[in-house]
């Protein structure tokens, strides 16, 4: 088969288990990442600048919640959704980041919790890439713990007034269309998109990140932010619904880090059977081939949890304490899988002539964002004991 030579690491043949369309979606973002992606991504992590006319080619390719139908979405299976973050991460988890924030996050939350008004005036526009969408729920003082929110939509008339600050929200500061979570009069969660030249909104990115340099992370504040009544999700209420469109991101980081960790794979395992010590490839020594053999056993494990995952989303039966093991099972393996190649590539490895420098520190970032590492242990914890080892999350 053509295509077999771009699946990479697989050595349970877990190509067989996907269809023509998910390999062709698959292949169709490995084409663009290696065409179109990958030249930018060095200069770009170098000055911590996302390449913005990326934005749009990935609208154009349809990698925005590709899982979604109508809207302009693509309509394709979770697995393929799930395989095309892969790609976009095997390049840089900013990459992807950007990809989940448009999609699994602003998208999907106004598709699932807006009018068929809402959808026809924002959607089109996010689908395609021409608009830039973020998703604006964590705060200074409540990352793990969302309920605790302060920002506040107080009802004027016909118009909602937003006051507050949310933090570490990627593309706040260039997005034209902001969905904003705050609690309304009654104290309820609610989801309001906030337009790019709302008066009272302001933002500044976050300068000095050492992970995920590509994308743009912003603090944002809004001030008597004025907004229509009409702007509010009207299906949105309780903290439930930005937690829905967190658990389809987290099911593209799940796919995504086996992308990072793939790359770092490839790349100690080529400099291994070319770097020359002791008058031998180091890749015939006993300690580098456990470090490459624990390599494959993670990422084959954790394709297969993925792909599990995927099948079941697409059944309509996984719940979200199984999306938080996958997601924390995968980033813990990408992460070792980085640490590991590092040592491996010994002090090449710490520039950025390799990529798997970036990924460790990108996947350090991926580590504690949507839903910490420790918060999904408490998560699976709760599920399998039934003790809630941490405050409600409602």
């Amino acid at each position: 088969m053509e295509s077999h030579h771009m699946t990479s690491l697989d050595y349970y043949a877990i190509e067989e288990l996907l269809t023509e369309e998910e390999r062709a979606a698959r292949d169709r973002a490995r084409r663009f990442v290696q065409e179109e992606a990958l030249p930018e991504i060095v200069p770009c992590h170098r000055a911590a600048k996302f390449p913005e006319r990326l934005t749009a080619r990935m609208g154009e390719l349809g990698f925005y919640a590709p899982f979604l139908k109508e809207n302009g979405c693509a309509g394709l299976s979770y697995t393929a959704y799930g395989l095309i973050m892969q790609e976009l991460e095997r390049a840089d988890s900013g990459l992807r980041s950007v990809a989940s924030v448009q999609g699994a996050l602003a998208i999907y939350a106004i598709r699932c919790f807006g009018t068929p008004e809402q959808h026809k005036r924002w959607l089109p526009g996010l689908v395609s890439g021409e608009r830039v969408g973020c998703f604006a729920l964590t705060e200074h003082g409540h990352g793990s713990d969302p309920g605790g929110m302060e920002t506040r939509a107080t009802r004027d008339g016909d118009h909602y007034v937003l006051n507050g600050s949310k933090a570490w929200i990627g593309n706040a500061s260039t997005a034209d269309v902001k969905v904003v979570w705050a609690k309304d009069d009654d104290g309820r969660v609610g989801g309001f998109v906030v337009d790019k030249d709302a008066p009272g909104f302001r933002a500044q990115d976050i300068e000095g990140k050492f992970s995920l340099r590509m994308s743009r992370t912003s603090e944002c504040w809004f001030e008597n932010c004025r907004i229509p009544a009409a702007n509010r999700l009207p299906n949105a209420s309780g903290l439930r619904a930005p937690l829905s469109c967190l658990s389809q991101a987290r099911v593209g980081v799940a796919w995504g880090v086996i992308g990072a960790a793939t790359d770092c794979y490839e790349t100690a395992l080529a400099y291994a059977k070319s770097r020359k010590q002791f008058g031998r490839a180091i890749a015939g020594f006993q300690l580098v081939q456990e470090k490459l053999v624990w390599m494959v056993q993670e990422i084959t494990k954790a394709q297969l949890l993925a792909l599990r995952l995927t099948r079941m989303m697409e059944a309509g039966t996984a719940r979200s304490s199984q999306i938080s093991l996958a997601k924390r099972n995968n980033v813990w393996m990408a992460l070792e899988c980085a640490r590991k190649a590092r040592d491996i590539l010994g002090a090449v490895g710490i520039t950025d002539r390799y990529s798997v420098i970036r990924h460790l520190m990108n996947l350090e970032a991926v580590y504690t964002y949507e839903g910490t590492h420790d918060i999904h242990t408490l998560v699976v914890g709760h599920d399998i004991t039934g003790i809630d080892a941490f405050g409600r999350l409602d």
